[in-house]
């Protein structure tokens, strides 16, 4: 087997499955779930298996290691990383979704959570949430102005629907160099 084709995820040598949770293969719950009940087990799993279906149709994939970015929770080489899921304990119809990435660093890590928001978001008639809250962990370093774009764009999603900002406000930032 070629070192590439666990990185392109065309092995499962490495990886768990998609009806398992395995507590040590995945990240701890950070502080956006603290007040939340976290998924574990079955209900982790099952939600997660969901993930990976929806991101595939949205096209949510981290390039790094050109796979569906759900599969990051099942690689064993990044066990820190990956989303974890909390219901919101005033309202079970909120599900939020804390994404924590591979380094402190991850250049797609805005990209991947506004995409993950808009997979949940935008096909939710697939499961049983009416919105899902996403959010980085703030051990990234970009974590503050990731989170507040995530917020704002939850704000019009929830007065309007739209899972789209203003064009002004998806404009590049300057920190991507193409």
């Amino acid at each position: 087997m070629s070192l590439l084709s666990g990185l392109r995820g065309g092995s499962d040598v490495g990886f768990d499955s998609y009806g398992t949770f395995v507590p040590e293969h995945n990240p701890d719950p950070g502080p956006f779930l603290s007040e939340t009940a976290v998924l574990t087990g079955t209900d982790h799993a099952a939600f997660h298996r969901l993930t990976m279906d929806l991101f595939d149709e949205r096209g949510v994939y981290d390039m790094t290691f050109g796979y569906n970015l759900a599969r990051l929770n099942l690689d064993h080489r990044h066990p820190d990383a990956g989303f974890r899921y909390g219901r919101e304990t005033d309202d079970g119809s909120v599900l939020r979704a804390e994404f924590t990435p591979t380094t402190e660093f991850c250049p797609q890590s805005d990209t991947l959570t506004v995409g993950a928001f808009r997979a949940w978001n935008g096909l939710s008639d697939r499961h049983e949430y009416d919105l899902v809250r996403v959010r980085v962990s703030p051990g990234h370093h970009q974590s503050t102005s990731i989170n507040d774009k995530l917020q704002q764009l939850e704000t019009r999603y929830r007065k309007t629907g739209e899972l789209r900002m203003d064009d002004k406000d998806e404009s590049s930032d300057g920190s991507i160099p193409f």
